[in-house]
């Protein structure tokens, strides 16, 4: 049944919008050289925080359909009338969510990573680290979609709950990025796995509260 379910959530994210989060990714990383200017050593220090925020918004952005559409249509109470356990519902709305954001995340990263200006070993780095780090982001983000289904705009709530609960991701992802002899990618790495193994107990906990 979780497999039926990661097929499913996988399908309706490719179907939808799914270069829409890429595209705002690059975006963002076009941007930043026109907001600070041509300086390499500033965009260089800077670069790996930029490349982390743009993949924070990339992954809010379908936020209000990763829970809500099910939650609306009565598909979550089908779900759980087979035995379905809302945690297992939850850990297969993360898996499907990274695969449709993730892996095209990281393919834009690459000329996302020279737009901002990081040389070769801060690219492999930065690739490293949003590796480690996007499938955290993945998790967060069907979390806080749980806990704002069926709320008046869920989205711009779900995003004031994300964004100060990415901080430890963004603040050690960054870092990895710039100096890949620092601790930084083990504790993010620590952080994206405490992430991974809570969202989905509390997205299961959000989804029976609204269904119950």
């Amino acid at each position: 049944m979780t497999g039926a379910l990661i097929r499913r959530e996988v399908r309706r994210g490719l179907h939808g919008a799914a270069w829409l989060p890429v595209a705002f990714f690059l975006l963002v990383a076009t941007i930043v050289p026109f907001a600070v200017g041509p300086d390499a050593r500033l965009l260089g220090q800077i670069g790996g925080g930029a490349l982390w925020i743009a993949a924070l918004t990339a992954a809010l952005l379908p936020v209000e359909r990763l829970v809500e559409p099910d939650r609306a249509d009565g598909v979550l109470d089908q779900l759980a009338l087979t035995g379905t356990a809302e945690e297992a519902v939850g850990g297969a709305k993360i898996v499907g969510h990274w695969l449709t954001f993730g892996p095209l995340l990281l393919i834009a990263a690459v000329p996302g990573s020279f737009l901002v200006g990081l040389d070769g070993p801060a690219l492999v780095r930065s690739l490293v680290s949003l590796a480690i780090g996007t499938p955290a982001l993945s998790a967060l983000a069907v979390a806080v979609a749980a806990l704002t289904a069926g709320l008046p705009r869920a989205g711009a709530l779900a995003g004031l709950l994300m964004m100060p609960l990415a901080v430890p991701l963004i603040i050690f992802g960054a870092a990895a990025t710039g100096d890949g002899e620092s601790s930084a990618l083990k504790l993010e790495a620590a952080v994206a796995l405490l992430t991974i193994a809570g969202a989905p107990f509390v997205a299961g906990a959000a989804i029976r509260a609204a269904r119950s």
